[in-house]
């Protein structure tokens, strides 16, 4: 029996029909990176920095206030010796003077620094996820941006951090900032800031891109199981070996932002290398390593946290997406 039809018998509804010059058919319009819009990456981001900076708070006190004693001319602090020294003059309060205006600076700050991290991620990886050198300009674009909405809430934070700082509160701080020293006390240590972030930056996203592709390829079957554990171990191994490269540069960033106050020295010049000479001549070149360990572990914790929830916000934005084959 013959089984091809001749083209009279065909069905004429199976046959490809000609379209007009303007027919267009309906493209689905899908979220642009991982799945997300734009603003779930900012959302999920604010969401991640609040977290980890007030988890880490009282780190960050102890490790502002020891960096500050390196001033002093052979005088050093230990983190028992700084954290005694808290907790005698103001109880435990003292660990979060300041906490408010971390509040108040983070969750922007962070909502920039991921949005455009995944934008500039998106741009220059060309869809390869192992495109290190993508991950590492993508994470300085990021922090310039974020280091902008951050600095002057950080000055803030820095000077309310400090023992028997003269300020009531961050409003008050903010008002007696632009009152004695104008607008540009804000940004003293932007400079400072962003060179300290820019390689921090690179250095943290890198390892944190590469360690989570190691750990996942470990163990791929159960990769989406322990997808937390494998988020904050990366983090946080990122995060510990960022703080350490980058911790000199931070020293500077606390000197130029607590100036004048608390019987911190105010410099002529806000240079960079004018400030790591008078630290280096005043506490010798140990002084540019103060308060590396709580830095160190502020870092490493924090990262895991800002990353785990960054992530864990991610996968619920994912989840509830619509996924829609229409115009929309």
């Amino acid at each position: 029996m013959a089984t091809d039809a001749s083209p009279k018998f065909q069905q004429r509804e199976l046959l490809q029909v000609p379209q007009p010059p303007d027919y267009h058919p309906a493209v689905a319009v899908t979220p642009a990176h991982d799945g997300l819009h734009f603003w779930q990456f900012m959302v999920a981001g604010s969401i991640a920095g609040t977290v980890e900076h007030m988890a880490m708070f009282p780190v960050d006190t102890i490790k502002t206030q020891m960096q500050a004693l390196g001033t002093c001319p052979l005088r050093s602090a230990s983190i028992r010796t700084a954290l005694g020294g808290i907790l005698k003059s103001e109880g435990l309060p003292g660990l979060y003077r300041g906490i408010g205006a971390m509040g108040l600076g983070a969750g922007p700050a962070h909502a920039v620094y991921f949005s455009v991290y995944e934008s500039c991620k998106k741009r220059f990886s060309g869809g390869n996820p192992n495109n290190s050198a993508a991950h590492a300009i993508s994470g300085v674009f990021a922090t310039v941006a974020s280091d902008a909405v951050f600095t002057p809430m950080d000055t803030v934070k820095q000077r309310l951090q400090l023992s028997e700082s003269p300020y009531k509160g961050v409003f008050d701080c903010v008002k007696r900032i632009l009152k004695e020293e104008g607008f540009k006390a804000f940004y003293a240590s932007y400079k400072t800031t962003v060179l300290m972030n820019a390689p921090y930056t690179a250095v943290h996203f890198a390892t944190y891109e590469a360690a989570k592709l190691g750990l996942m390829g470990f163990s791929p079957e159960s990769a989406s199981d322990e997808r937390l554990i494998v988020h904050a171990t990366a983090g946080a191994a990122a995060g510990a070996s960022a703080a350490i490269v980058t911790t000199p540069l931070d020293v500077i960033k606390t000197q130029l932002q607590c100036q004048g106050i608390c019987g911190c020295d105010r410099f002529k010049s806000g240079s960079i290398g004018d400030v790591f000479w008078i630290i280096v001549k005043k506490d010798g070149y140990r002084g540019l390593m103060r308060g590396w360990m709580p830095r160190m572990l502020f870092h490493a914790p924090a990262a895991a946290i800002c990353w785990s929830t960054y992530e864990a916000a991610k996968a619920f934005f994912q989840e509830h997406n619509p996924v829609s084959n229409s115009v929309t």
